[in-house]
């Protein structure tokens, strides 16, 4: 049986180390948008993460002669009403980056006290092939959110981002400890099962 490609169709380094690392040993032959300059990029103007995953895996799986995998996620804040949800990544305007966003959202929670600072990450996968939508899966984590960074690993709202079972900021998690009960985590392990008997019939 040949492996079959499979786009993952996302710029951000950091998932990408995530999507890589959690689909693999299937049997795929792995490309990202990197390696695809002639490939367009994807304006995402959807108002929900559903809508801009389907709508990122759609664009792309009509160029693209494989199956796409396109996913999109952020943090719902409930002190803010679910901001910065799908602006997650532009939090902070112009120029957005992490440090910016996370420096953003900690003015607008100042006055928040820790029992009210309750925050979900939010993700949701799309696979399709052909310009045809094959399944979605979504995952949430829970947690709290920090008065100030604390640790070096992950990427985004990581570092502010607490989660309670363990004790531990996602940023203080190892990629192995957050990969299990992280968001993206959570919503992989489902296309993974899915892949696993997806591929066994192509």
């Amino acid at each position: 049986m040949t492996e079959q490609r499979l786009l993952l169709a996302t710029t951000n380094r950091g998932k990408l180390r995530e999507l890589k690392r959690l689909l693999r040993g299937l049997r795929l032959k792995i490309e990202s948008l990197d390696r695809h300059p002639e490939l367009k990029k994807y304006r995402e103007t959807g108002k929900s993460f559903e809508a801009n995953s389907q709508g990122k895996c759609l664009f792309y799986s009509r160029k693209f002669d494989g199956l796409v995998l396109a996913e999109d996620s952020g943090l719902e804040v409930e002190a803010l009403g679910g901001r910065p949800g799908v602006y997650s990544a532009r939090f902070s305007g112009p120029g957005a980056s992490d440090r910016k966003n996370i420096e953003k959202l900690l003015r607008l929670l100042a006055a928040v006290p820790a029992a009210r600072r309750r925050a979900s990450f939010v993700c949701v996968v799309s696979l399709g092939k052909n310009g045809h939508l094959i399944k979605c899966f979504r995952g949430r984590v829970r947690g709290l959110i920090l008065s100030e960074p604390d640790g070096k690993n992950g990427f985004g709202y990581d570092p502010v981002f607490y989660y309670p079972p363990l004790r531990k900021s996602f940023a203080r998690l190892r990629p192995e400890e957050k990969n299990l009960v992280s968001h993206r985590g959570r919503a992989l392990r489902k296309l993974r099962r899915f892949l696993e008997n997806y591929l066994q019939t192509r």
